[in-house]
């Protein structure tokens, strides 16, 4: 049935004045500056936080894996103890135990991106945060391996949840002086997960008994908890509401964020334009991502996730306390290392937010992250050649460097750029893409570093630098053509950019007409 002419008309004039709103917007939002939305907008910054928490529970579990190896209980329950006395994991459990979460991660990705945006993000993140507890109860209390690994698949799927819905939402919540500081701040999640990880088996790591390593995995409840309390008083994500045509509360959510006192009309009818302009929304599929245009969007938000495992993020910070051990460091000062790794991390993702918007911006700082990367994985495997004590303090200290510079950069970075390049369309489904490759390499990792570490298979122990530090070397490349620079730009003006097919490269100088 074919519209009237007045019924026409007044669709035209809604279209105008919801452009002449977002023109309104964006003269507004340019003018924002990190210290105004601290001063006026704390709901902005409160609530970024708390959707970013998802990750601190993501990065606990992904550095966990590798720091309970290092726990001679751990090893001996799961593991057996050779004739002098030494207790060793076998590699193929190594391997099962850490693929089994990423296994997970695979499907939770996925999931949640189905569930985000049919029942809302918040409903997601209940889902995720109980799947993360019933998960986490089965690791404390599972005796036998084939349990534990259900249960460790299991907290694997609520994991899923956890990294996709900290990105995307931090994303869609925030204006775009903020962006790259909360999406960078999930990466700062992580990072501090990973610290508590540490700090944590390091408490309980040098019990004899279960729960040297049964007390670290309890603590995982902790996050889960906070965030599920949380949940009920948290904003749901105004651009969900409004494709879901609840403008009531899209309005409500909009208060919450920027305050009761802000007018939202101009923000909200940017963001109906925006649902508008995507009007195939509801015929949006997991293909779109790959046709036209957003086939380099989606390899650009899925890249960094790359780039984070061929510098060899899994060899380096998942197994540094077993890697400290296997160098010939004492245990305790092997925990007291792991420590020091990960809050240098925490130390160089907290300067990234100093960096991220300044004059260096995202490719820069990228690029300068992966070039550093790599000459360190080199310099790891260098020193492993070298027979000396000398030279095992120095991969040592080389891997607290390591973790500095890699949250500051590619860490951090690559949270920022699946923010931002990701259409508004497909964010959920391409974030769910990205935590799907994430996965993806991260079993191809888990499954290849124990047996090239582990003193009963390979037993390269440093050497493995040389393998990553190869692998980096060619993600660097592939970096210099494919990260652009969006420092600034609003995702009407990143729309242009692709649409425009400008390089990557050149679109930190390009000038919209």
């Amino acid at each position: 049935m074919k519209k009237t002419g007045s019924a026409g008309a007044a669709d035209r004039e809604a279209s105008v004045s919801h452009k002449e709103h977002r023109e309104t917007f964006a003269l507004a939002e340019d003018s924002l500056t990190f210290q105004h939305v601290l001063k006026n907008h704390k709901g902005i910054i409160g609530w970024s936080f708390f959707w970013a928490m998802c990750a601190i529970g993501w990065g606990f579990d992904a550095q966990i894996n590798g720091a309970v190896i290092a726990i001679p209980a751990f090893r001996r329950e799961y593991g057996y103890v050779t004739d002098d006395g030494e207790a060793i994991l076998p590699a193929n459990w190594q391997s099962a135990f850490n693929v089994a979460s990423s296994i997970g991660q695979f499907f939770g990705g996925f999931f949640c991106s189905w569930m985000a945006d049919r029942a809302g993000r918040k409903r997601a993140l209940l889902c995720g945060s109980i799947l993360c507890m019933g998960g986490t109860f089965g690791e404390i209390f599972s005796h036998a391996r084939g349990a534990f690994l259900a249960s460790k698949m299991i907290l694997g799927v609520g994991l899923g949840f956890y990294l996709t819905l900290g990105p995307l939402v931090c994303s869609e919540i925030t204006p775009v002086v903020l962006r790259g500081l909360s999406t960078a701040g999930v990466n700062l999640g992580i990072c501090v997960g990973q610290l508590l990880s540490n700090a944590v088996v390091k408490g309980f790591g040098e019990r004899a008994d279960r729960w040297a390593f049964a007390g670290p995995f309890a603590m995982q409840l902790f996050f889960s908890v906070v965030l599920l309390a949380g949940v009920p008083f948290a904003p749901e994500s105004p651009w969900y509401l409004v494709r879901r045509n609840q403008l009531d509360r899209a309005r409500k959510s909009l208060h919450t964020l920027w305050g009761a006192d802000f007018e939202v009309s101009n923000l909200l009818a940017t963001i109906q334009l925006s649902c508008e302009e995507s009007a195939q929304q509801a015929k949006a599929s997991y293909i779109d991502c790959f046709r036209g245009t957003n086939l380099l969007r989606s390899a650009i938000s899925c890249g960094g996730f790359v780039c984070q495992h061929l510098v060899g993020i899994i060899f380096v910070l998942g197994y540094s306390t077993y890697f400290f051990e296997l160098a010939g460091l004492e245990t305790s000062h092997s925990f007291d290392l792991g420590v020091g790794v990960t809050a240098c991390g925490v130390f160089g993702n907290f300067l990234s937010w100093f960096i991220v918007n300044s004059f260096i911006g995202r490719r820069r700082l990228f690029l300068s992250g992966m070039v550093a990367l790599t000459a360190i994985l080199l310099l790891i495997g260098i020193m492993d050649v070298i027979p000396s004590s000398a030279a095992k303090w120095v991969q040592a200290s080389l891997t607290v460097i390591y973790a500095f510079v890699y949250f500051m950069t590619v860490g951090a970075i690559s949270f920022v750029l699946l923010g931002e390049v990701s259409t508004p369309l497909l964010r959920a489904k391409t974030t769910a893409l990205a935590t799907a490759v994430q996965a993806v390499f991260g079993i191809a990792m888990n499954v290849a570093v124990p047996y090239m570490v582990t003193p009963d298979e390979a037993n390269m122990k440093g050497k493995v630098g040389f393998v990553f530090g190869g692998c980096a070397a060619v993600a660097t490349i592939a970096s210099w053509v494919y990260v652009p620079e969006l420092k600034g730009r609003t995702f009407e003006e990143i729309d242009l950019l692709f649409a425009s097919r400008v390089p990557p490269r050149h679109m930190g100088s390009y000038q919209l007409g």
